[in-house]
Order: structure tokens, then sequence, then C-alpha cells
């Protein structure tokens, strides 16, 4: 039996993500280890999951790489999985370090990262596609043309996730000033909102978007939600790879379906979103077939997968008896 070890990076509660590799590993004949690192692993919940936890430097600080390295090295790890935003672009520049020693990072070149991680690049890019997004200004565009745009609106940070910063403003004097961080004004949307997980292959085709409808929201992700099945979520998936041609692996975009402007795309995420468990519950099992590719198996990679799942989701507890040690 092949087995495979992967680590997954800043691991804090994903340990739904952790059975969506176990269980996919063993639908694939494939033996799993699953480390998983965090700053405190003893508080974290997926670091408790694991078969093993390691603690690792914040991603900003200039040790994050190298540790991650050497633990990659040390345990002879075939494929690391991020899982937060602030990890992508340095996990991205140097993951032609851990290709060298046998290690694949699930992540998109810098190029793709360096827009999606960026709110306003990402208006820019895809709207030059041609994919719908909402109307998008950085705050001192939004000022010059305030008596142009429509209030009220939103804002938010440019490079922000999980909701923190966004607010509505009613108007052009409520525009923020000294911000800490770059920050943008975009149309305020009404609608239904959906989340579509996509995978794009080694060579850069689509194989697969599931759309799943955020029934409910907790701290920036789905805690209920139902997978839905329409062409304009796989039409909206071609046209954002067709904007960004580099993307690979799993990702994940956030769309609102506004009843005067349509569906429109308001946020990329290039690694696994939160919802993932739902995708993977409706037969798009994306854990698989990225076991599949790391072990050069041949792929089971499909669109097959069904609409009107419904996923609920609840609080569970880890009672650890002993700390976690590396």
């Amino acid at each position: 039996m092949t087995k495979i070890t992967i680590l997954v990076s800043s691991a804090g509660r994903r340990v739904a993500l952790i059975e969506c590799f176990r269980e996919s590993a063993r639908a694939a004949g494939l033996e799993l280890e699953v480390l998983a690192c965090d700053i405190e692993p003893a508080l974290s919940a997926a670091c408790q999951a694991a078969d093993r936890a390691l603690p690792v430097p914040r991603c900003d600080d200039p040790r994050f790489i190298e540790t991650l390295l050497e633990i990659a090295q040390r345990f002879g790890v075939d494929l690391l999985v991020p899982t937060i935003d602030p990890e992508l672009m340095p996990l991205s520049v140097a993951a032609d370090r851990f290709a060298a020693i046998g290690t694949q990072v699930h992540v998109s070149p810098p190029a793709t990262i360096e827009i999606v991680r960026d709110k306003l690049r990402t208006a820019q890019v895809l709207g030059a596609a041609n994919v719908p997004v909402p109307r998008t200004a950085s705050l001192e565009a939004a000022r010059a043309m305030a008596s142009d745009f429509d209030w009220p609106a939103f804002v938010k940070p440019a490079g922000g996730s999980a909701s923190r910063g966004i607010r509505i403003v009613q108007s052009p004097s409520q525009l923020p000033h000294g911000t800490e961080e770059p920050m943008i004004l975009q149309q305020l949307l009404k609608g239904p909102e959906y989340t579509v997980n996509m995978f794009v292959d080694r060579d850069g085709e689509l194989r697969s978007a599931v759309a799943h409808q955020r029934l409910r929201i907790r701290a920036g992700e789905v805690e209920k939600g139902r997978t839905k099945r329409h062409p304009v979520f796989r039409e909206l998936a071609e046209g954002i790879l067709r904007a960004m041609p580099q993307m690979r692996g799993v990702l994940c975009f956030q769309v609102i379906d506004d009843p005067q402007a349509g569906p429109m795309v308001f946020e990329i995420n290039a690694r696994f979103g939160g919802g993932y468990p739902l995708a993977h519950r409706a037969g798009a099992e994306f854990t698989r077939w990225l076991l599949e590719e790391t072990a050069g198996l041949p792929s089971r990679m499909h669109d097959d997968w069904l609409s009107d799942v419904l996923m609920l989701r609840y609080d569970a507890a880890f009672f650890p008896t002993q700390t976690v040690q590396l």
C-alpha cells in the first residue's frame, strides 16, 4: 500500500478537512499520515485530530518557511496543504524549495496569489475578462467619484478575509480616514450568496465546480448550506480560470445573485474553503483527487456531484489528556 504524508498548515479548527483526507485515502487504497501545524498546536482542535502536531511561527515570521521546510524534510511530507490566506504567498514563493525535497505545495503560482489576495485587483482582472463583478474602487478613488457612486456601499480591507473589517457606509461622509491597511469601496449587493468550490488539475483544466448556497454564515464561514447545480456557476468558474489561467488545485469564490445586477463574483480564495466538506459530501472529493495526483494514481475527477445536499454544522470538542509535543 502506497503511503502518503500530508502536512496541514495553520490547521486551527480544520478537523473536517483532515477527516475528508482520511476518508479519501481509504477509498483510494492509500496509507495516510496526517501532520498538522499551528502556532499553539496544544490549543488547535485540528492538531489534536492529526497523527502528529508541530509548532510553527506565525506565517508572517521569516522563520515560518524555514520551519516548514525542516518539518517536510524530517517527516518526508509529500503534500503540504495551506488553509489560510496570509500563508499563501510565502508558500507560493517557496514552492520550488519544497519541490526540491519532494514536497508538493498545494498552492497556485505567485502571480495568481497576488491577484486574489487583493480585492481591488481581483475585480479589475475579472472585469477585464468579462466576469461580472461589483463596482469596486480604492477609498481614494471612491472619494473622488463619490457623487457617481451608489450609496449605501460596502467598505472592506483589500486583503481581508473571514468577514474581517467589513461594514456598510451610508454616504461619503462615513468613509474612514487614516486606515491601518488598504481599504476598498464596493457596490452593495443583495440577494442569495453562494460559494463555488472549483478544482483545476495540473494541466490547467477545470474539472469540477460545485456551488452551494450559504444559508447561514458564522465568522465568515458557512454554517448551514445547500448544494445547487446551475449552469451559471460553471460559467463563472470557467471565466475566472480564463482570467487567471495559472490557477491550480482547489479554490473557491463567492457570488451574490443580486435581483437587479444578476450573479456577481466578489471574492476568490485560492485554497480549501471552510465549506469544502459540503462539496465533498455531495460527491466532489477534491481531497481524493489531490491524493491521487500526489501518488501518481489514475484520477477519478468528475463534475457529477449531487444537488440539494444540505449541511448543518455544529460545534464539537476535544478533551486532550496530554500536551502536544514536537
